[in-house]
């Protein structure tokens, strides 16, 4: 089998994306917490929910760039 090599530059590529879907997801839970009038404590006792959100946001991107990647490389092939 081909071996794959991941460089440094992907890998701090997608760590600053990561971070950028974890802020994502803390911006939308304290708009939910804002918008609720809950106590400023869900911040920290929803972490749980704020890290499965990340998944999900950063999953979503990972789709994204895969369907606009793809459809970018078929097209320059015809």
């Amino acid at each position: 089998m081909k071996d794959i090599t991941i460089t440094a530059q992907r890998q701090k590529i997608e760590l600053c994306t990561l971070l950028a879907c974890f802020v994502i997801a803390n911006l939308v839970n304290l708009y939910a917490i804002l918008s609720h009038d809950a106590p400023l404590s869900e911040m920290y006792t929803s972490l749980g929910y704020i890290l499965v959100l990340t998944a999900v946001v950063y999953a979503l991107w990972t789709i994204l760039r895969i369907i606009y990647y793809g459809t970018k490389k078929l097209i320059l092939r015809k």
